[in-house]
């Protein structure tokens, strides 16, 4: 069998049914594809398209892919975590299995890299067309956004054929452009013609809506408005004839210190440039919104260097047991990055006392979700809620579920999102949306569809966390877990739950520290903000702040927003985290009352000796260092 990956999963459905329609066969056949949640293929496929993290996945149990015989690996400049994953397994593959073909399709400079990766190995290159005319701004102008609107309203008034794709910074560039063109739209004399803007995703490509006019009058121009990457994704649509580049982007990096995104704005790559001026065809143009001397990045930066690679990590130990080697990188991951990687899956205990997989980290990497989430749905199995748990989970891993209303209606929508709101939290309340959908559905009194417009719900994102909850459910039980029946809403169920968070979320918990909505991050003392589509950040007047808390995020950006949070006690992160993980926590008062409720009379013993003898008080480790050995390191081990 051939495959070849591709970085979106709407990507390889749309190429296996184009190759499945030229070569004249059933989709699911001879060509087929498999996807996150979709797989159409048969015992007669030959060529499979898929993601590139499905084909990894794949490798957990067939480490060295025997089934296939050639391997193709696409849009490798786009340099995602799991394209690089690939290219340094795959090297260790070749080695045990000569007769692999692998092929490689990417763009200079990126095969510079891989000619050194690889060594010896023909070299294919295809030239390019002529790019369109690239028109550059005079100067590095700053109100890109609104000179970028100025030339979409320029060129349809010119009355000029073609469609306009518009590349963005952020998500937020691209809603605001929409909502400001469609306000333009209805201004526009009827003589030039219907303009259409377009917001879509790189992945949502395959789902172009082929617009006519209903009286057969001439086609509207569509303006597709996007962000960064899947550039060369847009080749498919032909009727591209203008392309307006703002040459920089919005991207989220980790930083591994605080555990947590932060928002940063940088230049495209020269790598990006190129394939936007070449979007257009020979015949259109490309407005590029920067000067034509700007130095751009040669690449785009590897993802491996800017993600947070505990999930990485956890894979790859779990390929040392199916018998590779080290995986050899393209480009080396931060030590500082692998190093909290492996910590943080100590604190788990994915990890034994040598370094390798544990029993909890083989169950663990058998499971589609990150590393904490993970470990919080196993140990819902030991507290009997896993039935709540897959729902947390299948919603935090879809897309929000809440819909941005238009301009006018933002009360009501907050209105009606209050319905759903449980007072112990975010995590709950999202339960109780999960809940009320499949109610719905079974009562079938109105549609999804309406009972989710009438909610401001996002249908496809609830639909999404269905089918994640389905495939949780069929991984737990494949390797025999006990799913206990739904007890959502007793008193026992609400502890087990948080019983079961804090044991995959003990990382991430804060404290309010003056009652005001300050909440101090015990791991790395930062201070943040409760998000405002959070309960108690919209509610707080009316439920109250809760002094302790449990988070699923955190991201640095023009607000410090702590997201998905749930009230928590001190009592719970106490019989919850490792105590080895608490005596690394770096001193507070926060910690101090941790202390306190860990064991009153060594904290009041403490208090003491700090108020006598302060310069010699700080090393937590000194002072208790017999401490934790009389406790184990994990509850759930």
């Amino acid at each position: 069998m051939v495959v070849c990956t591709q970085t979106h999963r709407q990507q390889a459905v749309d190429l296996a049914l184009r190759v499945a329609d030229e070569m004249d066969v059933n989709i699911g056949h001879e060509v087929g594809y498999s996807i996150p949640l979709e797989t159409c293929c048969s015992s007669d496929t030959v060529l499979r398209y898929c993601t590139d993290d499905m084909l990894l996945r794949e490798m957990m149990s067939d480490p060295f892919l025997e089934q296939y015989g050639a391997i193709v690996i696409d849009q490798a400049q786009e340099r995602t975590v799991s394209t690089d994953i690939l290219l340094g397994l795959l090297k260790g593959i070749l080695l045990q299995r000569p007769e692999l073909r692998v092929v490689v399709i990417t763009v200079r400079p990126m095969t510079d890299k891989l000619l050194g990766h690889f060594g010896r190995i023909p070299l294919i290159s295809l030239e390019a067309s002529h790019p369109a005319e690239v028109v550059h701004s005079n100067s590095d102008n700053k109100e890109y956004f609104y000179l970028a609107l100025r030339l979409v309203l320029e060129i349809h008034q010119a009355k000029e054929d073609g469609d306009v794709v518009v590349f963005f910074a952020s998500a937020k560039e691209v809603d605001c452009a929409q909502s400001i063109l469609e306000r333009e739209r209805t201004r526009l004399g009827a003589d030039l013609g219907e303009m259409v803007p377009l917001v879509l995703n790189p992945g949502q490509v395959g789902l172009l809506p082929f617009m006519t006019n209903q009286q057969g009058f001439k086609k509207p121009r569509r303006v597709f408005i996007s962000t960064q990457q899947g550039e060369d994704m847009w080749c498919a649509i032909e009727s591209i004839n203008f392309v307006i580049d703002a040459g920089v982007q919005k991207k989220m990096v980790y930083n591994p210190r605080i555990r947590a995104n932060s928002e940063v704005v940088r230049p495209i790559s020269q790598c990006q440039a190129d394939i936007r001026k070449r979007l257009s065809g020979p015949t259109g143009k490309c407005f590029c919104l920067y000067p034509e001397e700007s130095e751009l990045p040669a690449e785009n930066p590897p993802q491996i260097l800017e993600s947070n690679i505990t999930p990485t990590v956890l894979f790859l130990k779990r390929m040392e047991i199916a018998g590779l080697g080290q995986c050899e990188f393209i480009d080396q991951p931060d030590p500082e990055g692998l190093m909290q990687a492996l910590e943080e899956l100590d604190y788990l205990a994915a990890l034994d006392d040598d370094g390798n997989l544990s029993e909890i980290g083989i169950i663990m990497s058998e499971i589609p979700l990150d590393p904490q989430m993970a470990k919080a749905l196993l140990a819902s199995c030991e507290f009997d809620c896993a039935s709540e748990m897959l729902t947390i989970a299948a919603m935090l891993s879809a897309p929000s579920c809440f819909l941005k209303p238009s301009t006018g209606l933002t009360l009501e929508a907050v209105r009606c999102h209050r319905k759903f709101q449980h007072p112990e939290g975010d995590h709950f309340t999202l339960i109780n949306i999960y809940n009320s959908f499949k109610q719905n559905q079974r009562d079938q009194h109105v549609s999804t569809e309406k009972w989710c417009e009438t909610y401001f719900l996002d249908h496809s994102a609830l639909k999404t966390a269905e089918a994640i909850r389905s495939e949780l459910t069929d991984t737990l039980n494949r390797i025999e877990l006990p799913i206990s029946d739904p007890s959502f809403g007793t008193k026992t169920n609400t502890l087990n739950i948080k019983q079961a968070l804090m044991a995959g979320f003990f990382m991430q918990i804060a404290r309010d520290v003056d009652g005001s909505g300050n909440y101090f991050i015990l791991t790395h003392k930062h201070m943040a903000q409760v998000h405002p589509l959070s309960i108690y950040g919209a509610q707080s007047q009316k439920l109250g702040l809760p002094e302790w808390v449990v988070f699923h995020e955190y991201t640095l950006s023009e607000n410090n927003y702590i997201r998905t949070v749930s009230e928590m006690s001190p009592q719970v992160f106490i019989q919850m985290a490792p105590v080895y993980f608490f005596y690394n926590l770096p001193p507070s008062e926060s910690k101090d009352i941790l202390q306190g409720v860990l064991d009153p009379d060594t904290s009041r013993k403490h208090k003491d000796e700090k108020q006598k003898a302060a310069p010699i008080s700080g090393d937590a480790n000194s002072g208790c260092g017999a401490t934790p050995q009389t406790y184990d390191r994990c509850v759930i081990q």
